[in-house]
């Protein structure tokens, strides 16, 4: 196996190592000195690959944002919506899903400290959360056939941000008056609210 082989194998295995402590005990658990010893590596090898712990969680979040998408975009092809605001549920309702299956991971995405216009953020890592806006921008088209393009997504990132404030107040318990029962009917009363006002 070359040496380039052989870094390509570390960086997956710590992914997965990486992605599991976070889905088990929070992104407070990832240490180098653990996942060195689970990998059967040394710290500096971690850090060769890695260059601190915060892209090793970059990285991790990368896998975990294709995979919001897939579920999205899966459970829109499921239900076979034509409405442009039904599919806007049906993407709700998934991101919750989601959300609350996959707490720890889902809460890693956003505990990361990086911005879109991020000079340390990767290419790659944008164009993965490019990637989840254009799901959302599709609808949205449709409802605002008239909408620039740069107006459809600002209104993709707004929705976007109330959506995720009501699955995090709800899953959170926060003092704020979501309760994890409330938050489908929350969610339709936003997305319902918005296509009214085409």
């Amino acid at each position: 196996m070359s040496t380039a082989d052989r870094r390509a194998d570390l960086r997956d295995r710590l992914i997965a190592l990486a992605r599991v402590r976070i889905e088990t005990q929070g992104t407070d658990a990832l240490k180098a000195r653990d996942l060195a010893r689970a990998s059967d590596c040394s710290v500096g090898s971690i850090y060769n690959v890695f260059g601190d712990m915060h892209d090793l969680l970059v990285a991790v979040n990368g896998q975990t944002f294709l995979a919001l998408g897939t579920h999205v975009t899966e459970a829109v092809a499921r239900a076979g919506d034509t409405d442009p605001t039904a599919r806007l549920i049906t993407m709700a309702d998934a991101y919750l899903d989601f959300a609350t299956r996959n707490p720890r991971l889902w809460r890693a995405l956003f505990d990361t400290q990086l911005t879109m216009q991020s000079p340390e953020a990767p290419d790659w890592y944008i164009r993965t959360l490019d990637g989840l806006y254009e799901i959302i921008d599709a609808p949205l088209t449709d409802i605002f056939p008239d909408l620039p393009p740069e107006e459809i997504r600002l209104r993709t990132r707004a929705l976007f941000s109330a959506i995720h404030g009501i699955v995090l107040l709800g899953i959170e318990q926060r003092v704020s008056g979501v309760g994890p029962d409330d938050m489908p009917e929350m969610i339709r009363f936003v997305l319902a609210s918005v296509a009214r006002g085409r």
